[in-house]
């Protein structure tokens, strides 16, 4: 689900900040970045995240800025350094490269410059944690804001199929008198009225409008959209669960379209699964 939380801190010459990202994924998958320093803390952050965020492509990033005159100093390893640049020399010789930026591009090698911030400082990490606390905070106020935007988008979109399948109920009784008009048609002018067989053809009419009964779709449909309004109503995390009802609606729509065998009603259907499709949209970015 997407999302986005900031927090600060000014403590003792040093700005602690955290920052929380989001976007919309099936699972949740986190990247957290933090000072070296606080690398054992880690996982405590990262169980926190995952109760908290539960789903999403995730990215948590936590900073120290501290001003000049309180910079913890860094150490330059002169010997991997030195290796890594006549490794490199080397090979630009030989390939009949560009040498001018050698040393930049060797600085930033693994290990060659290290910084003095291995070692935890209680008093920091506190304010640090509140500032973590402070930022998930203002990331699920984020999310709680758009949760209730698409909350609306979702019952509008169910508002609509109802709407269509309240259209599709007023022309459902027609349609069955209409298919018997047309098959009696179809017979007296191919066979002949004398020559039907009236009792047995009013047995295979039985059958045949049983099988393009939508009765038992229409009551299903409904009470599928009910559910789904009612479980969106819950503060639960019920995106998977409403994910599971729109596929049941979905089923539904479909066979009412299969069997509606009338261009009137076929042609809401497929207005109620443009809606449906929107709704499938949505979801993916409801925890």
């Amino acid at each position: 689900m997407t999302g986005f939380g900031l927090a600060s801190t000014d403590y003792e010459n040093a700005k602690f900040a955290v920052e929380i990202k989001s976007l919309n994924s099936k699972f949740l998958e986190l990247n957290l970045k933090l000072p070296k320093a606080y690398s054992e803390k880690e996982l405590m952050l990262r169980n926190i995240c995952s109760k908290d965020i539960e789903r999403g492509k995730a990215s948590v990033a936590i900073n120290i800025e501290r001003s000049e005159e309180n910079q913890k100093g860094a150490t330059i390893n002169a010997t991997l350094l030195s290796k890594y640049y006549r490794q490199l020399e080397k090979i630009n010789i030989e390939l009949g490269a560009d040498s001018n930026n050698l040393l930049q591009a060797v600085l930033n090698f693994p290990d060659v410059i290290s910084y003095n911030e291995d070692e935890l400082d209680e008093n920091e990490w506190n304010i640090l944690y509140k500032t973590f606390t402070k930022a998930l905070e203002n990331f699920n106020a984020f999310r709680e804001t758009e949760g209730a935007v698409l909350r609306t988008d979702l019952e509008l979109r169910i508002k609509n199929i109802l709407a269509f399948f309240a259209k599709i109920e007023v022309l459902e009784p027609l349609r069955i008198p209409q298919i018997k008009s047309r098959l009696n048609q179809f017979l007296e002018e191919n066979v002949g009225k004398i020559n039907i067989d009236q009792n047995r053809l009013e047995q295979e009419l039985i059958y045949y409008i049983d099988k393009l009964d939508i009765t038992e779709e229409k009551t299903r449909l409904k009470s599928h959209c009910d559910y789904f309004i009612e479980t969106l109503k819950s503060k639960d995390a019920n995106g998977k669960k409403l994910g599971f009802i729109s596929q049941e609606i979905g089923r539904e729509i479909n066979t009412m379209g299969a069997k509606a065998n009338d261009a009137q009603i076929q042609q809401l259907v497929v207005g109620m699964k443009e809606e449906l499709e929107k709704i499938k949209e949505q979801l993916l970015n409801v925890l």
